[in-house]
């Protein structure tokens, strides 16, 4: 619900894409920057630990906003400022969350567990926006900040219950430094975490504009109002929600190579059909459809990169995932916002999946040329 509501505050304060884009690129800016760091923590400290902290930190950020908002003092560089604190939290408790899953499954259920994790987690994209787009049209957009905040404590109390199975942590150096070469160097050398990893990163920055670009594009293509941008991203939250069941109905498979190398194709086809429609019904479906792939790809490369880690690398190599996947967002939110901003949210959607296009196509050629 936050989610919906923030890059809606965001763009009614400022009326503007680019500075929209810029809210979510500080929140997001902190991972780019501080994921490796944070994957030596994982390594060295218990997760669960970890996650208290975090949760109790979130609590703080989401309240502060609420109360902003009822007593009319809220600005837009107080977004700036919360957005970024929530971007240092979430630098360190995303790859907890993640590894986590880990020390509560054998590794023959990780593939399922993640896909399974990834439904529910799709499941709240179904009913958050369409509730955050009701709440905002009728009463005060300050309630989806507060409720977030109330989820935490809710997390709090789940994690006081959950009792992990630690795996074996391993020092290899008293240098966070010398531990992150040590963990990229892992990555470097294993062709199917590199290459994994080098996918994500491609399509993460590119395809996930959507608090940027759908905002917009509901207000200046469609005429809409803040429960149909709650709804559009409800329809990508449905799309989600089947393409995590189908990785868990298949997981016994392993992860797909037409999930790994051919759905990032798919997405960055749906985005320019996306930015082509005038039509709320077809663009709900376009985006339905780009939630479908796009959490086929996500949940099958994470369960890949589990797979396939050493445990006392496991922390290192989710928090280089954590990068790819959420760290370069604010260079995909900027460049999307750049172009909305100049052309409008249709060119946004195209030059998103153009980029898509281009470099997915470069990496396909240099793999075929390493093959011949």
């Amino acid at each position: 619900m936050q989610n919906i509501a923030q890059p809606w505050l965001a763009y009614s304060l400022t009326g503007s894409p680019f500075l929209l884009s810029l809210v979510g690129a500080l929140q997001f800016t902190p991972i780019l920057f501080f994921s490796l760091f944070a994957g030596v923590l994982l390594d060295r400290f218990p997760k669960k630990n970890i996650l208290l902290i975090t949760q109790f930190c979130s609590v703080v950020v989401t309240i502060l906003p609420a109360i902003l908002i009822w007593t009319g003092q809220i600005r837009y560089w107080h977004l700036i400022v919360l957005a970024t604190a929530l971007g240092f939290i979430n630098t360190l408790d995303i790859p907890a969350r993640h590894t986590l899953v880990t020390e509560l499954v054998e590794k023959k259920n990780i593939m399922n567990a993640i896909a399974l994790n990834s439904s529910l987690f799709n499941v709240a994209r179904i009913v958050g926006p369409a509730l955050a787009g009701i709440i905002m049209g009728y009463t005060s957009i300050a309630f989806c900040f507060f409720l977030n905040s109330l989820s935490f404590i809710a997390m709090i109390t789940g994690l006081l219950f959950i009792k992990p199975e630690p795996k074996s942590r391993i020092i290899h150096s008293v240098s966070i430094i010398q531990d992150i070469k040590d963990g990229l160097r892992y990555i470097y050398k294993s062709k199917n975490l590199f290459g994994t990893i080098i996918n994500v990163a491609i399509v993460a920055a590119f395809a996930m504009n959507f608090s940027v670009l759908i905002p917009v594009f509901t207000k200046v293509i469609l005429n809409g109002k803040e429960t149909g941008f709650g709804l559009l991203m409800s329809s990508m939250g449905i799309g989600s929600l089947c393409g995590a069941l189908g990785v868990a109905i298949t997981s016994k498979r392993g992860p797909r190579h037409f999930n790994l190398y051919i759905t990032p194709w798919l997405i960055a086809f749906m985005l320019v059909l996306t930015g082509l429609m005038n039509s709320f019904f077809l663009t709900a479906i376009c985006l339905l459809l780009t939630g479908f792939f796009f959490v086929s790809f996500s949940s099958t490369c994470n369960s890949n990169i589990q797979i396939n880690s050493e445990d006392h690398y496991r922390g290192r190599v989710m928090s280089v995932y954590t990068l790819v996947f959420s760290g370069t967002t604010p260079v995909g939110n900027l460049y999307a916002g750049f172009f909305a901003d100049h052309f409008g949210p249709r060119a946004g959607f195209f030059s998103c999946g153009i980029a898509i296009i281009i470099l997915i196509g470069f990496l396909y050629l240099i793999r075929m040329n390493s093959k011949g």
